[in-house]
């Protein structure tokens, strides 16, 4: 299994059926939420949302809640009631916790904890796992921190160890990233900054909360007319050559014919 989604997935609580068609048709793929947005009370009218919900499921993910939660159980229930296959299990700490699911699943593991991220190389491994994402404020609030970001809107630094491991941890195994979601709305220009970081950097996706979010996350993915050429071209040139070669004053060897299709890739 692979993770194919595209590079903006919008969070929708499960408790709001309402939303679940306009979000679908805003963003690349909707997460259903039965974790953090829904309330105790509410997680068996979610749930029954969800198996009610007339959407594409190879364009949703349904987020389950922790694997040790007294909630598990019922939401694992639920998903063999539907056609959902891709799950995004919240705050994953082994890969021994993914164990409930077969092989019909695809899991997205949520590491937002210490010990989530500890074990992200164990985690990563698991043959169901198709991507890894994470989580800065259960992250911080599992250290017992107040806050993952600094004065300027940065991520501090425990923050950003942990979201460059999942991502290499992720990539270590062929896995796809998926980086955090820019919870302050209104900073047009950290959503930016941060989806043309996590697009540079490898990340596959970027979450959000919002459906105005979709946007900024999509144009920062996709690369410009230019780089795009000038990938294009650099392949066409090194179908006629063999090994190192000089392309417009630049020396291309393997590594630089990987970014080169990778651009591709997200242009198409």
């Amino acid at each position: 299994m692979s993770f194919d989604l595209g590079p903006a997935l919008l969070f929708c609580p499960a408790d709001r059926p309402e939303r679940f068609q306009k979000a679908a048709e805003r963003a690349d793929a909707i997460i259903l939420d039965l974790e953090d947005a829904v309330l105790p009370d509410a997680k068996d009218a979610a749930r029954r949302n969800v198996i009610d919900a007339d959407l594409d499921p190879g364009r949703v993910v349904v987020r389950v809640n922790a694997a040790d939660s007294d909630a598990f159980t019922a939401d694992l229930a639920m998903l063999a009631k539907t056609d959902f296959r891709t799950v995004m299990v919240a705050k994953t700490e082994s890969a021994e916790s993914l164990s409930a699911f077969d092989d019909r699943y695809s899991l997205i593991a949520l590491c937002e904890t210490a010990r989530g991220v500890h074990a992200a190389d164990r985690i990563a491994a698991h043959p169901r796992v198709t991507a890894m994402m994470w989580g800065a404020e259960d992250l911080v609030a599992s250290l017992g921190g107040t806050s993952s970001r600094n004065a300027d809107g940065g991520y501090l630094d425990i923050a950003r160890y942990a979201r460059a491991r999942i991502l290499l941890e992720a990539g270590a195994r062929g896995k796809a990233a998926i980086d955090a979601v820019h919870i302050a709305l209104d900073d047009a220009e950290g959503l930016d900054r941060e989806a043309r970081d996590a697009a540079a950097s490898g990340f596959r996706a970027t979450a959000c909360i919002h459906p105005n979010q979709v946007a900024a996350i999509r144009a920062a993915y996709r690369p410009d007319e230019r780089t795009v050429a000038w990938a294009r071209a650099v392949l066409l040139a090194a179908a006629a050559e063999r090994g190192v070669f000089r392309f417009e004053g630049r020396m291309i060897d393997e590594p630089v014919l990987r970014h080169a299709r990778s651009v591709v890739s997200r242009a198409g």
